[in-house]
């Protein structure tokens, strides 16, 4: 959560509706009002910094068990 909260508000906000809230890259795009494009390019960054700061298998154990 530590490395959640350190990431930049939109970017935050995209991990959470995208991963936690399980919605569409179309829906998180309307629901924060920006293009899809800019969902995934923010996504992408997320990822990258929470990849940074957990190792990859952290972040993608994470992501699994919001869906569970």
């Amino acid at each position: 959560m530590e490395a959640l909260r350190a990431l930049p508000p939109r970017q935050r906000a995209v991990i959470v509706l995208r991963y936690w809230e399980d919605l569409s890259e179309t829906q998180t795009a309307e629901v924060l009002g920006c293009t899809v494009g800019t969902v995934k390019s923010q996504a992408s960054k997320a990822m990258a910094k929470l990849r940074s700061a957990l190792g990859r298998e952290t972040v993608e154990g994470v992501i699994r068990n919001a869906h569970a």
